[in-house]
């Protein structure tokens, strides 16, 4: 049998609270164009009476970003077992002199912004939208010497995670760059 030929992701979806506030925010704010809108009274795929409003927005390079706007559901809410950084969006930007304008820019508008944080192959700031989702915007800095060592390094880090739940030093080189440059 043969594994699916995957290539990239047709869209990614979240929930909202409020599809006019999302969409205001993602193409007023950061600039996404509000591709089309989507409503129904039954789930397609399952059938199951739930009333939705489907939104997709262009985030660059073929990607889509899409929330669910879910009236008749509970207010919604993030996993409270997990840590507030954990779950995020990351979108990427195409140099630092781009993210430096983007944070002036969120920070105009009115955004708590956190960073540049400084990731080793690449450095990125973080915030909030209207829902409460945490979004990253990323500006690469990695050398291509550095990704291919990364990669290399990836299947014995997680094999040795895998059985300490300890982090391995394969890739200390990546936090000892941090700290030199800082």
């Amino acid at each position: 049998m043969a594994t699916p030929n995957i290539k990239g992701f047709h869209h990614v979806a979240y929930r909202c609270r409020d599809a006019k506030e999302t969409v205001e925010f993602y193409n007023g704010i950061l600039g996404m164009d509000f591709q089309l809108a989507i409503a129904e009274d039954h789930v397609p795929s399952t059938g199951a009476y739930d009333p939705y409003m489907h939104i997709f927005l262009d985030a660059g390079n073929d990607n889509v970003l899409a929330f669910f706007e879910l009236p008749e559901q509970p207010d919604m809410d993030r996993d409270q077992n997990t840590p507030e950084w954990v779950q995020h969006i990351a979108m990427r930007v195409e140099s630092m002199e781009k993210l430096l304008e983007a944070k002036a820019h969120l920070e105009v508008s009115g955004l708590d912004v956190l960073g540049p944080t400084h990731h080793g192959i690449f450095k990125s700031i973080y915030f909030f939208d209207p829902n409460g989702h945490r979004l990253e915007l990323v500006a690469d800095i990695g050398t291509p010497e550095q990704m291919t060592q990364l990669h290399e390094v990836a299947p014995a880090m997680l094999k040795e995670w895998s059985e300490t739940k300890k982090a391995p030093r394969h890739a200390a080189w990546l936090h000892e760059k941090i700290a030199a440059e800082t």
